[in-house]
């Protein structure tokens, strides 16, 4: 079977020990769009043999993450910890063929024998103490019930080489590599051996993950030689660099797990848009992609070797983007439960906001934070606007436009409008001396949508109780700011 055209069958495999962060979701992304464009399989491996270290609910985080991509697999998940006595009969395998052998020794002595060859100047690992005992030994070891695990027999001298699809022929030096421990002293495999046999037995043709990974593939090469198998395609991929590129993108730099991402009103077709482009190009300017066109560009071969830089306002231009293409209606719908989690309700007035927002927001949350002023009064004015808007001469302005909108037939946008705009001209005004300060007085703020169509969205009480408050709060103030002069 040629690997590259045909029988394609990719695995997602992380580890239970934290939740689904974009470096991961990343990998799986990748992983589904080969497995998509070659017709192949996506498999979705669950490497929890480290108990010691499980989150309790980062399986279902995982899943959950995963279907909100869009990204789900074909197969699984399947656990490794339900296969535990196949890696041990892989490892006696490795026994019997002599490429494996039993190590007694105890942690205390490891931990001595690391401590010397520190001290020495040495390179790290294991002296392989054990790996010279006769079979005699060894059976009467265990006679006694002395504890042991089982170390994989790398070869002592030359080198061992692979072919990574990105990264060419890859050689490390043997004498540089040591006795990995493959099966546990508690009967539990290590990654190493799990990994090359779950591998194998799921057919995997082609293994993408992170390149940090990179260092136990010889390792790996050495165990498929001893068993006999052909290992699959090698991919490594370049980390997600943090936002100074100077390292491995983490959580101090922002919200990095796929949950806090969701959580912060980001939406699944710009978050998988972005991780995409983090080291793979469709080869043009394209930047906005939908997954079926991700799909028909994708390749390994357009996969960079390079870092790259995670770039948060990037990600929000994305998703402001993918906000401003949506539909009324699915917008509201997604809108909804972060306006419903601040405990606003009003349905009919949630509308309205997406329609004032949608061309301003980046992310869904900022539907909320943007409204705010809609849903109740704010309780400050801009500083920065005070001092360039309101004044008393503005005081009396806005009296004057309060009455007139109180006289206005209806309560529309272009009949808001005129009033404004008559009132300023009636005054010797530009319109923008009189919108500003009112803009001000209902929001609290300088910026935002067209006035007109927010006046409208707020309703008649709202708007001509808040510009009154306003204009009392203005004389009130420059009185105060007069008696203290």
């Amino acid at each position: 079977m040629d690997k590259q055209t045909s029988g394609v069958r990719v695995r997602f495999a992380p580890s239970p020990t934290g939740y689904l962060h974009l470096g991961g979701a990343r990998t799986a992304l990748y992983d589904w769009l080969f497995a998509r464009k070659m017709n192949g399989t996506f498999i979705l491996r669950i490497e929890d043999t480290d108990r010691s270290r499980l989150v309790p609910d980062s399986v279902d985080d995982l899943l959950e993450g995963m279907k909100w991509l869009g990204i789900e697999p074909d197969q699984g998940p399947f656990f490794q910890s339900e296969r535990r006595e196949i890696y041990r009969a892989r490892a006696m395998d490795l026994l019997s063929a002599g490429a494996a052998y039993r190590c007694f020794c105890t942690s205390e002595r490891l931990g001595a024998v690391r401590e010397e060859r520190k001290k020495a100047g040495l390179r790290q690992g294991y002296d392989r103490q054990c790996r010279g005992l006769s079979d005699q030994e060894v059976a009467e070891r265990m006679e006694a019930g002395q504890g042991h695990v089982i170390r994989l027999k790398m070869p002592l001298s030359g080198s061992t080489s692979f072919v990574d699809e990105l990264r060419g022929k890859i050689v490390y030096d043997n004498a540089e590599l040591e006795d990995i421990v493959l099966l546990k002293s508690d009967g539990w495999p290590t990654y190493h051996l799990a990994n090359v046999v779950d591998d194998h037995d799921m057919g995997i043709t082609h293994i993408m993950r992170a390149d940090e990974w990179l260092p136990s593939v010889p390792y790996h090469v050495v165990m498929y030689a001893a068993f006999g198998w052909e290992p699959p395609i090698f991919v490594h991929l370049p980390v997600i660099l943090s936002p100074d590129g100077r390292g491995k993108m983490s959580k101090r730099y922002g919200a990095f797990a796929v949950k806090e991402v969701r959580a912060a009103g980001f939406l699944p077709e710009a978050v998988v848009n972005y991780l995409a482009l983090l080291g793979w190009s469709p080869g043009d300017n394209r930047e906005i992609m939908t997954l079926p066109e991700m799909v028909e560009a994708f390749s390994l071969s357009s996969l960079s070797r390079r870092g790259a830089v995670f770039d948060h306002e990037k990600l929000r231009w994305m998703n402001g983007e993918y906000i401003r293409s949506l539909p009324e209606d699915d917008l509201f719908q997604r809108v909804l439960p972060f306006f419903r989690a601040a405990g606003i309700t009003d349905e009919p007035a949630i509308r309205k906001v997406v329609r004032l927002y949608q061309d301003r927001a980046k992310t869904l949350a900022d539907f909320v934070q943007l409204s705010s002023y809609l849903f109740a009064e704010p309780d400050s004015y801009d500083p920065q606007g005070v001092a360039k808007h309101f004044s008393p001469e503005v005081a009396h302005r806005l009296l004057q436009l309060a009455d007139r909108l109180e006289a206005l037939p209806g309560w529309s946008e272009a009949g808001i409008e005129g009033v404004v705009r008559s009132l300023a001209e009636e005054m010797g005004l530009g319109a923008g001396k009189l919108i500003h300060p009112t803009r001000l007085a209902i929001s609290g703020t300088t910026v935002g949508p067209g006035l007109f169509a927010l006046m409208e969205a707020m309703g008649p009480e709202a708007c001509i109780s808040r510009i009154r408050k306003a204009a009392g709060w203005i004389a009130e103030n420059f009185r105060k700011e007069e008696a203290r002069q």
